[in-house]
């Protein structure tokens, strides 16, 4: 397998999995991105970390990886059912941003096909790996420690926001990483993939690239895009608080220590 451009039949294994896990769209057109997201990229890692086993040829490096990728997938897809089913002020947000708005079955299937396929070219790097045969370096070990310290930070960012909305739902939160940045569970989710895209330096070749680039592209832009949606939901909820208004122009709204303090024109009424 060392050396090929597509690693199949694991990509099709791999690919039905994600297809599967992001089935729960059409149950709720959100989910696409969100639920089977994380489920999706689950999935994915157990999936290669049961072929590897079964095969005899995983290594160190995929084995982990794999690992940190069912961690992260796990934990995101529970962290997001448990919120909307039992957080009652979250699923109205939802409900007032048109989040859960019916779709026609043409735009669920075209979200489905995008879906798999993307998380698909998010994981490529540790999928060519494998399929490359490449032992344990220092891009791979590299990689491990990145995507471990984005678990961590999202962990942390998540739970710090769920506590401080359970002391008051309706106020933002600006404790913990907050203080950093304003979205430091989207900043960690950057994290990972930066973690998981950095591996591939250590094993593909020219024409291997190709997925890993689209795949990270993306989802660094569906980060920065959900930044720029939070925040224009925050304008909307707090934008007239002076608390908020010295929060936000002077936190960073999506990477720590970088004097970017909004991604939307604020628009302030007198």
């Amino acid at each position: 397998m060392v050396g090929k451009v597509f690693p199949a039949p694991l990509w099709w294994i791999l690919l039905s999995i994600s297809a599967l896990m992001t089935l729960c769209g059409f149950h709720q057109f959100v989910w696409f991105m969100s639920v089977g997201y994380g489920f999706a990229v689950m999935g994915i890692g157990a999936g290669l970390l049961i072929y590897s086993l079964i095969n005899g040829s995983a290594t160190i490096v995929v084995t982990l990886m794999s690992l940190l990728m069912i961690v992260y997938g796990f934990r995101l897809g529970y962290f997001l059912l448990t919120r909307e089913f039992k957080n009652a002020h979250y699923k109205k947000t939802l409900q007032s941003t048109g989040s859960t708005k019916k779709m026609p079955v043409y735009v669920n299937m075209i979200m489905w096909l995008y879906s798999m396929w993307m998380y698909m070219w998010q994981t490529s790097p540790v999928i060519y790996r494998y399929a490359n045969e490449t032992s344990g370096d220092i891009w791979g070990y590299l990689g491990v420690v990145i995507m471990t310290i984005g678990i961590i930070g999202e962990t942390i960012a998540d739970r710090q926001k769920s506590a401080a909305k359970a002391i008051n739902p309706k106020r933002f939160c600006d404790s913990g990483l907050y203080k950093i940045c304003r979205c430091p569970n989207y900043f960690s989710e950057i994290v990972f993939w930066t973690g998981l895209f950095i591996s591939g330096f250590g094993t593909l070749t020219n024409g291997q690239w190709i997925m890993p680039i689209i795949g990270y592209i993306l989802i660094v832009f569906v980060m920065i895009h959900g930044a720029y949606r939070l925040e224009k939901r925050h304008e909307k909820n707090y934008g007239h608080d002076p608390e908020y208004r010295k929060y936000a122009d002077n936190t960073p709204i999506l990477f720590p220590l970088i004097p970017i303090y909004h991604l939307s024109r604020i628009e302030r009424k007198e």
